[in-house]
């Protein structure tokens, strides 16, 4: 199999868990998934009815009812990569002399996620009860806006309180709703932000701390064998001096899984790395993405309902208190539901 179909099967891999990982990221994902939705209508004039209605309920029963396949996943993926992190990388390393408490890096962060991950998937989120409703609708200024008061849950038979959403995989109402993350199998609310965030700027961080070491030894590896000083003889039997492309092609089949795995991390970095800076604006300004959503689709909607000659108002955001408090409310969680967790 030559070094192009090893590429392209490669490149395919890669994009295919880019595209997914995108897809299951909550509301950021809105733009692909609206791509998949048009892509999937052409598909639909080909595919045979009877096959359309069972990827339809897989893909209902996958994204549209709490599964444990994406934690399966997840635990998969990140298995994989810290295995070939420490059979080839950190073996290598290892013997170029690199600096233990870099190599060892990667393993306390993946302590760190590890931790987050099980506090998000296993803590309640912050779900609105009898016994909590009565406090919890005291806790937060109805905006007027985003949130009205006396709007009463279809589902849960209760008057929302501001800045709740009722979850339709979880069947219950939580506070201070941000989305339901399908790789920890829970909402992201009240009392699982702070964990959220733990796990995705430690996961953020092992995923760079790997890229950046192997990438690293990649390229101790060519400075100490002088590849780039060398030649090689091309498909006409010339003779041509080492360059990039060839440089490429000759760490792909000579360290293929080393260099997969170097792409795929890269882009998780590039990815986790975009959505953990998302979600420290949010902290920052004591929003949630749900929130941030709904008023950048309010502000849409307004500004076309104005007329030219009107004057625009903008959503202003009331919950804000500065980023020290705002992050002391993400952190330091409201007392009722901490009360109610406990009982």
């Amino acid at each position: 199999m030559d070094f192009l179909t090893l590429f392209s099967i490669y490149l395919g891999l890669v994009l295919t868990a880019l595209a997914l990982l995108c897809a299951c990221s909550g509301r950021k994902g809105r733009v692909l998934s609206s791509s998949a939705s048009g892509a999937g209508q052409m598909l639909s004039l080909v595919i045979p009815t009877r096959l359309q209605r069972v990827t339809q309920w897989a893909l209902h029963r996958l994204f549209h009812t709490r599964s444990c396949l994406f934690v399966v996943l997840h635990v998969a993926l990140q298995a994989t990569v810290f295995g070939e992190y420490t059979w080839e990388v950190f073996v290598y390393c290892w013997e170029l002399q690199f600096p233990l408490p870099l190599l060892l890096l990667p393993y306390v962060l993946l302590a760190g996620s590890t931790g987050g991950f099980l506090l998000c998937s296993r803590t309640d989120p912050g779900i609105i009860t009898k016994s909590n409703h009565a406090s919890l609708v005291k806790m937060y200024a109805y905006d007027g806006v985003l949130f009205q008061k006396g709007v009463t849950c279809p589902t849960c038979k209760m008057e929302k309180p501001a800045r709740s959403k009722h979850c339709s995989l979880c069947s219950a109402c939580v506070h201070r709703f941000d989305h339901h993350c399908v790789w920890v199998n829970n909402c992201v609310g009240a009392l699982t932000a702070r964990y959220f965030l733990l796990y995705l700027c430690t996961l953020a961080g092992a995923a760079a701390a790997i890229a950046a070491i192997t990438a690293a030894l990649l390229t101790r590896v060519v400075l100490l064998s002088g590849v780039m000083h060398g030649s090689y003889i091309d498909e006409q039997g010339q003779e041509r001096a080492v360059d990039i492309l060839f440089l490429i092609q000759h760490l792909f089949l000579t360290f293929p899984r080393i260099v997969f795995m170097l792409g795929f991390v890269t882009l998780l970095t590039l990815v986790l790395g975009a959505y953990c800076c998302f979600s420290l604006y949010l902290a920052f300004t004591n929003q949630t993405s749900n929130e941030w959503y709904k008023s950048r689709r309010y502000r849409c909607s307004h500004h076309r309902a104005l007329q030219p000659h009107d004057r625009q108002v903008g959503y202003k955001n009331i919950y804000s208190k500065g980023v020290w408090m705002n992050l002391k409310e993400i952190f330091t969680p409201p007392t009722v539901l901490e009360r109610q967790k406990k009982t």
